[in-house]
């Protein structure tokens, strides 16, 4: 049971860490289109994101997928400014009653993305052979899904406070946190090693 909390509090910490805020980013992304009421809606996404995190890892244990990690890290805030515009393009339509196919489907794909990043950690930490990895590997996730959890229910909470107490209409906010994780996202993307010097 103590490997499981080491773990687990591995993928806690790799999600509610003050240095890695592109995980909360783009959950923030994901989430703040939402209110409570789609608290299921929220849980498949969130859920999905961890699946494709997870399968990154899985693809990386078993030396399937290896990917540059500079690479990587100018991927992650592109699917965070992504999520962001698609926030800020369909806001206060209709479109975000429906299905959640396709919204689905590039979750899971940015999950990939945002595991790929932490990849090489990840196989650092661990020794042994593929197969030794794969119950820490379920158990980090079960750690990320937890810290997941506890930021978009923050997220939540933090959207309802705007709309209840600062009277803040739900495309306004959605428009608001979105244009801000724009402004936060664009100089990560600037600044990363993959422009030539």
């Amino acid at each position: 049971m103590s490997d499981f909390w080491i773990y687990f509090s591995i993928g806690l910490k790799h999600v509610l860490n003050i240095f890695a805020y592109d995980h909360v980013l783009f959950l923030l992304a994901l989430t703040v289109p939402y209110e409570f009421k789609s608290w299921k809606r929220i849980l498949i996404l969130v859920s999905l994101f961890t699946l494709g995190h997870t399968l990154a890892l899985m693809l990386s244990v078993f030396n399937i997928v290896t990917i540059k990690a500079h690479i990587v890290e100018f991927l992650i805030p592109i699917t965070i400014l992504i999520a962001a515009m698609y926030n800020i393009i369909v806001s206060g339509k209709s479109s975000k009653k429906d299905g959640i196919t396709f919204v689905g489907i590039v979750t899971v794909f940015f999950g990939i993305i945002h595991g790929l990043g932490f990849s090489n950690y990840f196989n650092s930490i661990l020794t042994g052979k593929p197969t030794d990895k794969l119950l820490p590997l379920f158990e980090f996730a079960v750690g990320i899904e937890a810290a997941q959890i506890i930021v978009v229910l923050a997220a939540l909470l933090l959207g309802y406070m705007a709309q209840t107490l600062f009277k803040f209409s739900k495309r306004d906010w959605t428009l608001t946190i979105s244009a801000f994780i724009v402004g936060v996202v664009i100089p990560m993307i600037l600044q990363s090693e993959i422009w030539p010097k």
